[in-house]
């Protein structure tokens, strides 16, 4: 069997916009949560820095980079869920049924013009591939889900069930070998 390599999902810092669905739509991250992605991530051993292309992700993982003389490789695979028509909106502005039927089955009931969640875990599961050293992904909510379910084999339910507040780092310790997938190392809310 081959060594693991280390994956460490690091979500990004709290947005400008905090509260609203924020798939698609960018929100500058705020100074609060810049500083506690830099604090989370200090001490992490990594010989690369990948993050989504979105600004409240990309800031928190070039000022990371910044600090360890290291540059970062965007990669748009890692954004975070498309929420089409509800993108950028408050929970509260949208029709509750809708809005619980999406939470309760995201593939079946995607928002309107919106992503499956079945097309966040293909393309999440396809940037996953390309991790081949101890890497520090900058990402978002969904889309460390989507890698939950991806390495690890959990399931929608169980993967919306981990609370990933702002700044929460995952480290995975991920094998290339079909038979084993993923384990999870730890996870620091």
């Amino acid at each position: 069997m081959s060594a693991p390599v280390l994956l460490h999902l690091l979500r990004h810092g709290a947005p400008e916009l905090a509260g609203t669905l924020l798939g698609r739509t960018d929100s500058a991250v705020t100074a609060q949560g810049l500083a506690d992605c830099v604090s989370r991530a200090a001490g992490l051993d990594v010989a690369a820095i990948v993050s989504s292309d979105l600004i409240r992700a990309r800031a928190c993982a070039e000022t990371i980079a910044q600090d360890r003389g290291r540059g970062v490789t965007i990669d748009p695979r890692w954004r975070e869920l498309d929420f089409g028509a509800w993108d950028g909106h408050a929970p509260a502005t949208i029709d509750p049924a809708a809005l619980s039927a999406f939470w309760d089955d995201p593939d079946a009931n995607p928002p309107p013009a919106g992503e499956r969640w079945s097309s966040l875990t293909a393309r999440v599961a396809l940037a996953c591939r390309d991790l081949t050293v101890p890497t520090l992904v900058v990402t978002h909510a969904g889309a460390m889900r989507a890698a939950l379910a991806t390495l690890c084999c959990f399931s929608q339910a169980q993967t919306w069930s981990i609370d990933l507040p702002y700044a929460a780092l995952l480290t995975l310790r991920v094998w290339r070998e079909p038979s084993v997938a993923a384990q999870i190392v730890g996870l620091a809310t």
